[in-house]
């Protein structure tokens, strides 16, 4: 059964904060306008030595497998660094996740991980390495980030105010299987969470969970291929609920989902309105909440992030 995690520290104005890139690279332009956003939060941000490079040979990837874990690892034992912040998707996090020292991070200060997408990757491994909230979230160096003020400013609330924030709706949110059901927040970006599973990452199963599932760019047949080999390994047993994000150039995914999850007869959340979509509300993994379909709301038993 997944039990709630320890929220780490909120932040405050004169933190500092390390942009990394542990999946693809990003364009200069997207990560100097993303910066000078998390620095008018009042934030000193350390971007890492290697976010600014380019695989040789896989142009896909931001840098090599092991400079890209360096980097997220020096980040996170920096004494200094309250936050790691992914400055975006793509692939390639789950190349270097054993790369990390794992047993090190654990033995320092909790601090707040910031990433979505292929950060899903991230996400699973800090929750089961070190027992620590971590925020599924628009990233700086993305448009959706750079482009949706509402996006921002519900991140900076989430990250600075937390309290402000336990209450988590969308203008689209609606109901596909009605109920009330109260769990542990988990999950992510769906084929990250299909991919990684059988690996120790995600979790054996969602047992006791409010699963969140989103995704980007997959046809309707890829979106049903996932569900199906999630629910013939037994990931979903157990689980007590579940909250959909947005399925950008997605096909059809809410028909999909509501056939194949409607069996296991637990309330299901359609479009809260995370993940690739316009304005995309932050959302905490591994913190206890109530999910009601019927009024299409998600709220956090108690914030996310710990009082300083």
């Amino acid at each position: 059964m997944l039990r709630p995690l320890v929220g780490p520290p909120r932040l405050a104005p004169g933190d500092t904060v390390a942009v990394v890139a542990p999946s693809g690279p990003v364009p200069a332009e997207r990560l100097d306008a993303g910066v000078a956003h998390l620095r008018s939060w009042g934030l000193d941000v350390q971007v890492m030595p290697h976010v600014r490079d380019t695989h040789p040979v896989h142009g896909y990837l931001a840098g090599s497998d092991a400079a890209r874990a360096a980097d997220f690892q020096d980040a996170w034992l920096d004494p200094d660094v309250r936050a790691v912040i992914a400055v975006r998707g793509g692939y390639g996090a789950a190349r270097m996740v054993d790369l990390t020292d794992w047993d090190a991070l654990a033995a320092t200060d909790a601090k707040v991980l910031v990433g979505s997408s292929d950060g899903t990757a991230l996400h699973q491994a800090v929750g089961r390495h070190l027992g620590v909230v971590s925020l599924h979230a628009p990233m700086p160096g993305t448009a959706a980030f750079l482009a949706s003020p509402a996006a921002r400013e519900h991140l900076r609330r989430t990250l600075f105010e937390p309290d402000t924030a336990c209450v988590l709706t969308g203008p689209r949110a609606h109901p596909l299987a009605g109920g009330t059901a109260r769990g542990v927040t988990t999950g992510g970006c769906l084929s990250l969470l299909a991919t990684t599973a059988g690996i120790g990452s995600p979790p054996p199963s969602a047992a006791g969970g409010l699963v969140l599932l989103e995704d980007v760019d997959e046809p309707t047949y890829r979106i049903d291929s996932f569900l199906t080999y999630l629910l013939r390994l037994g990931w979903f047993d157990g689980a007590c609920g579940v909250v959909l994000g947005s399925w950008e150039g997605c096909g059809a995914a809410e028909p999909v989902v509501a056939d194949l999850l409607g069996p296991l007869g637990i309330p299901v959340l359609g479009e809260l309105g995370f993940g690739h979509g316009p304005d995309p509300l932050t959302v905490p993994l591994g913190v206890e909440a109530v999910l009601d379909a019927d009024a299409g709301t998600l709220r956090l038993v108690q914030p996310a992030l710990a009082p300083r």
